[in-house]
């Protein structure tokens, strides 16, 4: 998996996939390539590394023409090197094949040897090949009729774009499991895994769905399914504009998103608070009155980073709501049979609305017959159009791989969501009004919060050369703490771990020493004494102490001057919003500390934006 870009049309077609591949590179991958037709000679560029590397190969060996693909590669099948870069080639003369591909081919070693026993020789040691040299077998007629005989044969998962001289007018698409989307211009035609890819170029496009062929020219483009029929198609209009996705004056896409967020979070609750009603209002659930009260649990199904936002959901719901929530990882949901009640609604959590795992529960609950909803930043995604309802976040692109904007954005949803379930149930017109009245001071809240800046810089010079770090949390700020730890996780390759602070003293205590910081979350709320307890024990034990409370009380701030080792202060919050206020320093730590060990904070290690494969 990770990124494609096709491009038909009168202009060269080099440049604009390469740009491409830039504005998909915030997606993680390891190499990067393209294929071009120019009349019918096929052209083919790929490197190891990143597409500076790719650029720099192009300009010796330039890949003419105005119809082309591209792709950037996150590996799953054999290692980061040039032969294993996409696309992938088959066949000679006309009846060459160029292919790239998002997915994962599960039968792709049995095909193998099948090809192999006709004499098939591979290049690379990737599923992909397979996929390229089926087509090149089956093209004894035009491209689009192998594609069609290839298909059934792969099981799996695939987002495809292929060409060939055969064809050299035409770029053939295909989907199951993994994104395409077409862009669609004047005259000329794109085809891409992400609207990212295609923001300068289009704001029209048409999201493929699974089981279906795309067929591509620069003057038209055509839709077919399983079947072979011609499938009509909405376009929709792509809202992003192109500056959303550029840094402005910030050195990094992840600094820029953290200091997007009371905008991303003002623009989660445009039009969704109603003072009338003291309540929440949702256009997109789908779900009638009735429904809704009749709910007697919830699931929430979500993967990294929309799980703790999820947790941070169950505590949210069962305290306004009094409706009991489960919160389950979406790649173990998928595989259980947990007994699930009539009135139960799963609902699915995620930024980028493709994570394959969180598309496979919500598939599995949807084939069981509960109701499903989906709180989702990317409109059009596969996890938006599956569902029976949701709710987007309206948080605008998240280039970062470190998610930050989208996981305050959706823990400031699921709040507006228990305030809805709530009135619906037990709460008092009063107690609404006032909820809606602390969710408008919020994003002025994280604004104030942001003032932390400097304060965090300074402590993460402090701690930058530790190896393990811990975080704990209680009630609310728990999951803030398993975020906190995956943030400095994925971007400064620090071991860290999160843990309700009070299960320190059951296994986790014996970690701490001298080289083993400590944060805990602990402002101003009903449990402070006993988080205090908890943060003395690991005093005792010679454990540095990092301590995030609220601001304004001034025996807590002398308190804290004898017994952290550093204080972070944050705006005063009700309890229940303090897992945004709380989250905004641990981003900022997790960023500093990854710059100072010299990581590569927006693209790091490993790691894809959207996780496409199981």
């Amino acid at each position: 998996m990770c990124g494609i870009l096709g491009y038909v049309g009168p202009r060269e077609a080099e440049p604009i996939l390469v740009e491409g591949l830039r504005r998909l590179e915030y997606r993680g991958y390891d190499s990067a390539g393209v294929a071009t037709l120019d009349g019918h000679k096929l052209h083919i560029r790929k490197k190891a590394g990143r597409v500076a590397e790719l650029c720099e190969h192009l300009r010796e060996r330039p890949s003419p023409g105005c119809l082309g693909i591209s792709h950037t590669r996150w590996a799953t099948h054999g290692g980061a090197t040039d032969l294993n870069a996409h696309p992938h080639w088959a066949g000679e003369g006309d009846g060459q094949v160029a292919v790239v591909h998002n997915g994962v081919i599960e039968n792709y070693a049995v095909l193998k040897r099948q090809l192999e026993a006709e004499g098939i020789i591979f290049r690379s040691q990737t599923d992909t090949e397979v996929i390229a040299q089926l087509i090149a077998y089956h093209l004894n007629g035009d491209l689009v009729e192998a594609v069609r005989k290839v298909l059934p044969m792969l099981k799996g998962t695939y987002g495809l774009a292929v060409i060939s001289p055969r064809n050299p007018e035409w770029i053939v698409g295909a989907r199951l499991g993994s994104p395409l989307v077409l862009g669609l211009g004047e005259g000329e035609n794109f085809l891409a895994s992400d609207p990212t890819a295609l923001m300068g170029n289009t704001t029209k496009a048409v999201y493929l769905q699974d089981h279906q062929l795309c067929v591509l020219t620069a003057d038209d483009w055509q839709i077919y399914d399983a079947q072979r029929s011609l499938v009509s198609a909405n376009i929709q209009t792509i809202d992003w504009d192109i500056g959303d996705a550029d840094k402005a004056n910030f050195p990094h896409y992840m600094l820029k998103e953290i200091y997007e967020q009371p905008e991303a979070i003002e623009n989660a609750m445009r039009g969704r608070l109603s003072d009338a009603d003291s309540s929440a209002h949702f256009g997109g659930l789908n779900l009638d009155a009735q429904q809704l009260r009749r709910v007697e649990r919830i699931i929430f199904t979500a993967c990294g980073t929309s799980y703790h936002a999820a947790l941070v959901g169950e505590y949210l719901i069962e305290e306004f709501a009094r409706i009991p929530v489960e919160v389950e990882y979406a790649s173990e949901f998928r595989y259980r049979n947990p007994p699930v009640d009539r009135n139960t609604i799963v609902i699915a959590i995620t930024q980028s609305g493709e994570t394959a795992d969180t598309l496979a529960a919500l598939r599995e609950s949807k084939r069981k017959g509960h109701p499903t909803l989906a709180v989702c930043n990317v409109v059009g995604s596969t996890i938006a159009r599956e569902a029976d309802g949701g709710v987007y976040l309206h948080a605008g692109p998240e280039i970062g791989v470190a998610s930050t904007k989208a996981f305050t954005s959706q823990v400031t949803v699921l709040t507006m969501l228990a305030l809805y379930f709530g009135r619906m149930r037990h709460l008092s017109s009063l107690q609404g009004a006032k909820m809606i009245s602390e969710l408008r001071s919020l994003p002025d809240l994280v604004r104030k919060t942001l003032h932390c800046h400097d304060e965090v810089r300074r402590i993460a010079e402090k701690y930058s050369d530790v190896n393990n770090m811990l975080y704990m949390g209680r009630q609310y700020l728990y999951p803030v703490a398993l975020e906190g730890a995956l943030k400095l996780k994925e971007i400064s390759y620090i071991h860290a771990e999160g843990y309700p602070a009070a299960e320190m003293k059951h296994g986790p205590i014996a970690l701490v020493d001298e080289q083993t910081p400590s944060i805990f979350l602990m402002p101003r709320g009903p449990i402070f004494e006993k988080v205090m307890s908890n943060l003395e024990e690991v005093k005792a034990r010679g454990g540095p102490v990092i301590a995030i409370c609220s601001e304004g009380d001034d025996e807590i701030a002398d308190y804290m001057a004898h017994k952290a080792d550093d204080v972070i202060y944050v705006p005063d919050a009700p309890e229940y919003l303090q897992p945004i206020v709380t989250a905004i320093p641990l981003q900022l730590l997790a960023y500093h500390i990854a710059l100072l060990r010299g990581c590569d904070v927006d693209k790091p290690r490993n790691l894809a934006k959207s996780v496409t494969v199981e």
